[in-house]
């Protein structure tokens, strides 16, 4: 009997019924599973992250499956039965999404080492001129030897360190500093179609990415402010 089926129920039909169902081990069972399943369908409904919504709907998939093979109920059954490894492969997708996001942002430290086979190398005297303020913007560069400088604030960048990012994801591309070479540098540079390629493959390169826009806006609140800088990571 579905739960739709007790609201036709007499006083006395409905304690006949529960009276069958008590007199019954694989009745309990099978009206125990259903509750469970129904109550964990209300719980998803207050649920607003995937992965236990997911499980929570795997686990009342289970508990309708039991009652209606127990009951039975046969369309019970086969619906539940047919959502159940649904449920269980989208949990299982949302799980290993969620460690790799995990180990992406483990391994955002370290982006710049692999990065460098897609990057062509510069050398650059002491004094020239990467960029200017106000330039196209189409290329993120790092630096691998040498100083470099942010004319209009003075701020150095250092060996290392990723930069030109701001101007290549802002929406008039265009630099937003003028970078010159405090010293002689190697500097590397990688189109922009290719930072977009690579931003998709690669979550680890995305959450550098979004950890060097949010350092730099940071750092201009910061600087707006009157407080200490503090140098971004490359």
């Amino acid at each position: 009997m579905l739960i739709s089926e007790y609201f036709g129920l007499t006083s006395a039909e409905a304690m006949a019924y529960v009276g069958w169902v008590l007199d019954s081990p694989r009745q309990i069972v099978a009206h125990l599973a259903a509750t469970i399943g129904i109550c964990m369908i209300a719980i998803g409904a207050f649920v607003r992250t995937m992965a236990p919504l997911r499980w929570l709907a795997a686990g009342s998939n289970v508990g309708l499956v039991l009652f209606g093979a127990l009951h039975p109920s046969p369309i019970t059954l086969i619906i539940a039965g047919v959502l159940l490894p649904i449920n269980i492969y989208r949990a299982v997708e949302v799980m290993r999404l969620s460690r790799q996001v995990s180990r992406a942002e483990a391994q955002a430290e370290t982006s710049g080492l692999w990065l460098k086979p897609y990057m062509k190398s510069h050398r650059l005297p002491a004094g020239e001129t990467l960029f200017q303020r106000g330039d196209r913007a189409d290329r993120l560069f790092l630096l691998a030897q040498g100083e470099l400088e942010l004319v209009e604030i003075g701020e150095s960048i250092e060996t290392g360190r990723i930069f030109g990012e701001i101007g290549l994801f802002s929406p008039d591309r265009k630099r937003t500093h003028t970078v010159r070479c405090r010293t002689d540098c190697t500097v590397l540079d990688i189109h922009r179609n290719t930072v977009k390629q690579l931003y998709y493959q690669n979550p680890a390169f995305g959450f550098h990415l979004i950890a060097l826009l949010a350092g730099r806006l940071m750092n201009d609140v910061a600087r707006a402010q009157g407080r200490p800088v503090v140098a971004p990571k490359g």
